[in-house]
């Protein structure tokens, strides 16, 4: 795991900056827990804000295509449309606006403001909304609501009143509606005043670019992840952010100068020659977790298996024996695998459905206490989740929300040779799928001789273990077959020549 250079059990950020790609390390306790990666040529599209058209509008999936400049054109799903954002015309529905079908709020060439909520994940589009909403420091702004509303993660209910309070008597000043951020949480009222006073006039700008662009294409784009790692990580726990770029770092002070004036001090440029993500043992962590397999301190380990439908983790016992009898060690296990899968799920960015295979347990008592330890594990998570009960089978279902790409899936792409499926066929196999090629050949032309061109282990094993069924073949089909190597075939590719 991560190693700290230095003592303290703070969480440290931690930057490594190069010319085309950014890479940030969440390090609680010692431990790396996140990692985000943006690179110049492909950043991340969540929280922009496009002027689209409809380009399609589907009445069977309730949803509609959006060109807003992309590549793919985006998803918009009737839930994600704000009915009083959409000028109905002439047409009669009703009063309720709520049961409004697809076909009643988007037709073809329409033009619409939409944020992106979620990035353009393998095949498919990004995912939009019509409801906009900006984040600040401390309060997100929601452009289509006159409510204010807390974070559920701020508990104290004395603070989420005077939070709201607060909130409610600067909205008769400048209107819209909010949501306080966990980061609110002690703020003074001259800063929740700052926030809401800076989102008014972001927002006042946005809708002069809305009246002035004809065009589809973006009205904002959100902060670049440096920055956006000082709008949205920092909080009292943060001792440190650490940057190994100058000149990034005197941006991000200049920034936290003007927005975040209490981080100034705790960031710091780091001049070392040696890379600080090999300092911090970050690069092997990364390398880590692309792997499937993930050992346990006891001796059990996880299989991470991640999928296009969803991502299933199993749990094993491994060479672990326990000292008393085989429910507590299982039980040891399922709860120091519970801590491990959650720190896994923000490691590698593992969102949608995730089926998670723990041992089986007798004792329901036990059970309960690793669906606890799951949910406890998963409090300082900023995506949400939310964890069923353990089914008849054993095995607990969760969701978690992907709004961006997994780790993988940035760093990765389907192996050529295997075609993703993680796995390629034997020699053996090929070899079979040759002899029965050669006999199709054999059927329908006469050649001279055959000429079969696969990858060397593949002629080795037909030379070798599979000589008697080639002589076999040969004085079946009256033909005489030649093998050649080809080192540049992989494995499941060969080419059967006719001479």
């Amino acid at each position: 795991m991560a190693t700290r250079a230095e003592g303290g059990t703070g969480d440290e950020i931690l930057i490594n900056v190069t010319p085309r790609e950014t890479r940030v390390a969440v390090v609680e306790n010692g431990v790396l827990q996140e990692i985000l990666i943006e690179r110049a040529g492909k950043r991340g599209l969540v929280g922009n804000i496009y002027k689209g058209r409809v380009c399609r509008v589907l009445p069977g999936m309730e949803a509609a295509f959006v060109d807003i400049g992309l590549e793919r054109a985006a998803f918009l799903h009737v839930s994600d449309i704000r009915p009083e954002a959409v000028p109905l015309g002439d047409s009669t529905v009703g009063g309720d606006r709520a049961a409004l079908a697809i076909t009643d709020l988007a037709r073809e060439g329409q033009e619409l403001v939409v944020q992106v909520i979620k990035d353009p994940i393998g095949t498919k589009g990004a995912r939009l909304t019509t409801h906009i909403t900006l984040p600040s420091r401390f309060l997100v702004f929601l452009a289509d609501s006159d409510v204010a509303g807390v974070s559920v993660k701020i508990d104290g209910e004395r603070e989420r009143q005077r939070l709201k309070e607060m909130v409610n008597a600067f909205r008769t000043e400048f209107g819209g509606g909010y949501i306080v951020r966990t980061a609110a949480e002690g703020a003074e009222s001259w800063a929740l005043r700052a926030d809401m006073q800076f989102l008014q006039r972001l927002w006042g700008s946005i809708r002069e670019r809305i009246r002035e662009t004809s065009s589809v294409g973006a009205l904002y784009e959100d902060l670049p992840l440096v920055l956006r790692v000082l709008r949205d990580f920092i909080g009292d726990s943060v001792e440190k952010v650490r940057i190994d770029s100058r000149e990034t770092c005197q941006r991000m002070l200049a920034f936290a100068d003007k927005f975040v004036p209490e981080m100034g001090p705790r960031l710091e440029h780091y001049p070392g020659e040696r890379p600080i993500f090999e300092l911090y043992g970050i690069e092997d962590e990364i390398q880590r977790a692309l792997g499937k397999k993930v050992p346990l301190k006891s001796g059990g380990y996880l299989i991470v298996d991640q999928t296009e439908a969803m991502t299933t983790i199993d749990v094993n016992t491994g060479a672990y024996v326990g000292h008393r009898n085989l429910e507590e060690t299982i039980f040891k296990t399922n709860l120091e695998a519970a801590a491990a899968i959650a720190r896994q799920l923000r490691l590698r960015n593992l969102g949608g459905i995730i089926i998670l295979d723990f041992i089986d347990m007798v004792s329901e008592e036990h059970r309960q206490a690793v669906l606890k330890a799951l949910e406890k594990h998963l409090e300082k998570d900023r995506a949400k989740s939310h964890i069923s009960q353990v089914s008849p089978l054993g095995l607990v279902e969760m969701t978690r929300k992907r709004t961006r790409e997994s780790l993988e899936q940035i760093l990765c792409e389907p192996c050529p040779l295997c075609d993703g499926r993680g796995s390629i066929k034997t020699a053996e196999t090929v070899c079979y799928e040759i002899f029965r090629e050669l006999l199709r050949e054999a059927r329908q032309y006469s050649p001279r001789q055959f000429v079969v061109l696969a990858a060397p282990d593949v002629v080795d094993a037909m030379l070798d273990q599979e000589s008697t069924s080639v002589a076999q073949l040969e004085a079946f089909i009256g033909i005489p077959i030649k093998f050649q190597a080809e080192t540049l075939y992989p494995r499941e590719q060969y080419d059967v020549v006719l001479m």
